[in-house]
């Protein structure tokens, strides 16, 4: 099985806590190096937010091009974008009453084309009152 490289899981799957990094090999001379390293706030996210990530900043941080890219509505894309600031350990602002409105109103106008399931816009919307 050499060769193969497995993505180092962020939390540990017992506890759910995070895990350090205790071993380090060079790919080219085999030096191991053996200590407490820990990994950086971005490996620990899941494949999901990662993915998402990457379209952001290609995107340039364009929202309504991540919009086009990935298939979703202004509100998944700001409720992803806020899953993602939270989840590095951020604080996401809450937004002005006019704000809100206008999200919510975005909402429903993406249930309403169809782009969100009534599901995920009672989940948005339940995000947006908090």
């Amino acid at each position: 099985m050499t060769g193969i490289k497995y993505k180092a899981p962020g939390m540990c799957p017992v506890c759910g806590h995070s895990l350090n990094i205790s071993r380090l090999t060079c790919t080219h001379c085999a030096t191991k190096i053996e200590g407490e390293f820990s990994s950086c706030k971005f490996c620990q996210l899941p494949a999901e937010q990662l993915e998402f990530i990457e379209v952001f900043i290609k995107c340039r941080g364009n929202i309504k091009d991540v919009e086009k890219e990935l298939g979703i509505s202004y509100p998944t894309v700001r409720g992803r974008l806020d899953g993602v600031i939270q989840a590095l350990g951020y604080k996401v602002e809450k937004a002005d009453p006019q704000e809100e409105s206008d999200r919510r109103q975005e909402i429903l106008a993406a249930l309403e084309r169809g782009e969100i399931t009534s599901q995920e816009a009672a989940r948005l919307l339940k995000k947006t009152a908090k």
